[in-house]
């Protein structure tokens, strides 16, 4: 099939409507007709918050250590604070400053060489610091509270109305929107806001608001998180007297309760296949519910509530429970929302607790730990009843199986592509035992980094499945894009009985190469049945192990404790351990092994991992 047909069937399957919203903003913000350009404000004067009324009592969870010597990027790369604030439009990591930085946002390329990612230019002006230096104020830190005043009005006075790589993103200007009124919630100043923070409040509305269509057009968290800026903005405007804040209120209601119904299945699972922007999206609904009930405004829909209450249900069955880690599946920007926790990045639990708490009345999390102080911050109780996540599931409508038995989980990704994927990782499958991620994706690493890096976090070789003939599962059209999507040909559902759970699920792609993968997960082990054909030269078989000392004898390979075996019904041409890579925070990448298995023939390669139950 021609690349023009490939093109031509993959927008088809994102659909018209989604394309015609992307291609109007490109055009209209090109030509000057979408009323985005011709946006102008002051820059707001502070101070932008006043010191906590005094009936407003200290909060019993302690503050985030972060942002008073040094800052944790991404959750993960630290840089020194000093005792001014940071340069807003220069890379933390390498010091490299945006050029022309004054030119208005439409001018400045989405990628730029000279910068490198300009995810790490917004990472600071996400304002998480102004999270926190909220919660030390509250707490009686009158430091901290001249500290969010000097730094809000230093990034105002270097990021002026709509000039500069910060104000590039609707999505970057949402986040410090939902920051900023959660920052004011903690602090009691919901209902008497300052005029400064009020008009920066607006002017962020006033930009999202123009380009919101290109956000919705995208069917990804960039709809979720304008929606909900603007349902919290235009609320919280309106509530001080603002005449235009109704109008937003009212736009933000409508499309976060259409992305809700729209972008989450029935069974939970979100349109961008991804554990981590799940829990993005998770963030974002709970700011907007707490908002909501703060200024006790109608409930939002059933519908909403429903899917809100199923995408917190999936994400309780892939949580671990002893680390809080989940797979490392999907695209992962390091993005973490409403960080009011010393929690490591990859701990998934803060956000589950939040959801389920405030969609399900219940705990995620039976026992007390900092998966409760962003409840303290936001001044909701811990409730009585916990909910239990189901031993197994299968989320059909997303293409995930979640296999648990004894002390063992397996989870196993296969096509169901409503929107677009932003990995080939059909068929992989990741392993976890008391909280050790034992078979394990690659993750993503980087959007604007070297071809090769690119290709193989997000590619087939990034993934525990069978690669054919060197290529990937499905071409890539772009950067975010790729085309001819799988579709699952066949399907043996979730079936349990004493000796453990099965699953089975089963592809063809565009060139004819067929995989069917079986798996039973059993107390002590975990059996994979991988029978592959259609492929033209070669098949390749990849199992991405835990760092450890592994030691190979044949097609026999073990650290000591655990025993992983292959056989095949064909001849195996090739078992070897190799060097491959690991990403699991953002643009951080570090050497794993991986098995790879090797064959020229059809048939089926059975795998047996083993360990002491």
């Amino acid at each position: 099939m021609s690349r023009f047909l490939t093109l031509l069937r993959t927008a088809l399957a994102l659909g018209a409507p989604s394309i015609a919203r992307v291609l109007s903003y490109r055009i209209g913000v090109r030509l000057g007709l979408n009323p985005v350009r011709r946006l102008r404000a002051a820059v707001p004067q502070g101070p932008f918050f006043a010191p906590c009324p005094a009936d407003l009592l200290p909060v019993t969870a302690p503050p985030v250590t972060d942002w008073q010597h040094s800052a944790s990027l991404f959750g993960h790369w630290v840089v020194a604070l000093g005792s001014q604030p940071p340069d807003w439009l220069a890379n933390p990591l390498t010091g490299q400053r945006v050029p022309d930085a004054g030119r208005m946002w439409w001018q400045i390329p989405d990628f730029d060489p000279r910068v490198g990612d300009i995810k790490l230019v917004w990472e600071l002006s996400r304002m998480d610091w102004v999270l926190a230096f909220a919660q030390r104020a509250r707490n009686g830190d009158a430091a901290a509270l001249q500290r969010l005043n000097v730094w809000l009005a230093d990034w105002c006075q270097h990021n002026p109305p709509y000039r500069g790589p910060n104000w590039k993103c609707g999505q970057e200007a949402s986040i410090r929107v939902m920051h900023l009124a959660m920052a004011a919630l903690i602090l009691g100043q919901t209902r008497q806001a300052t005029p400064a923070l009020r008009d920066l409040i607006q002017l962020h509305l006033q930009r999202i608001a123009p380009t919101l269509s290109y956000a919705i057009g995208q069917d990804n968290n960039h709809g979720t998180s304008e929606a909900a800026a603007l349902f919290i903005g235009g609320s919280w405007l309106s509530s001080l007297g603002a005449s235009n804040g109704l109008r937003w209120a009212t736009l933000g209601r409508r499309w976060v309760e259409n992305r809700a119904v729209q972008l989450i299945s029935e069974d939970g699972c979100f349109s961008q296949y991804s554990l981590n922007y799940h829990r993005v999206m998770l963030d974002t609904f709970s700011m907007a519910e707490v908002w909501r009930r703060h200024l006790g405004l109608p409930a939002f829909s059933a519908r909403w509530s429903s899917r809100a209450l199923a995408a917190t249900r999936w994400l309780h069955a892939m949580v671990d429970p002893s680390s809080g880690d989940v797979p490392n599946v999907g695209a992962n920007d390091g993005a973490r929302l409403l960080q009011l926790t010393d929690s490591p990045y990859r701990d998934f639990r803060p956000s589950l607790q939040l959801a389920m708490v405030l969609h399900a009345g219940r705990r995620a999390v039976d026992e007390p730990g900092v998966w409760n102080h962003a409840l303290s911050w936001l001044g909701l109780n811990v409730p009585l009843k916990v909910a239990k996540p189901a031993s197994s599931c299968q989320g059909n409508e997303g293409g995930f199986a979640v296999l648990r038995k004894g002390r063992a989980m397996a989870m196993l990704r296969y096509p169901r592509f409503r929107f677009r994927p932003s990995q080939a990782d059909v068929l992989h499958l990741d392993l976890w035992k008391d909280g050790d991620n034992l078979l394990r994706d690659a993750g993503t690493y980087g959007y604007n980094t070297e071809s090769q890096w690119m290709d193989y976090f997000a590619g087939t070789t990034g993934h525990n499945t069978v690669q054919f003939d060197g290529r990937d599962q499905m071409p890539r059209l772009g950067r975010f894009l790729w085309g001819r999507w799988l579709r699952t040909s066949a399907i043996e559902g979730l079936t349990e009985n004493t000796e453990g759970v099965h699953f089975s699920a089963a592809y063809r792609d565009a060139q004819g190469a067929r995989h069917r993968r079986r798996i039973h997960l059993a107390a002590a082990h975990l059996r994979v049945e991988d029978e592959v054909g259609g492929f033209r030269q070669r098949a390749l078989l990849r199992w991405r192990l835990a760092p450890g000392p592994w030691t190979l004898d044949g097609c026999r390979l073990t650290n000591g404790v655990e025993i992983l075996t292959v056989q095949g019904s064909m001849p195996i041409l090739r078992c070897e351990i190799t060097e491959g890579w690991e990403s699991r925070h953002y643009l951080e990448k570090t050497p794993v092994p991986v098995l790879e298995v090797e064959i020229g023939q059809p048939g089926i390669l059975t795998t047996d991992y083993r360990w002491v139950a």
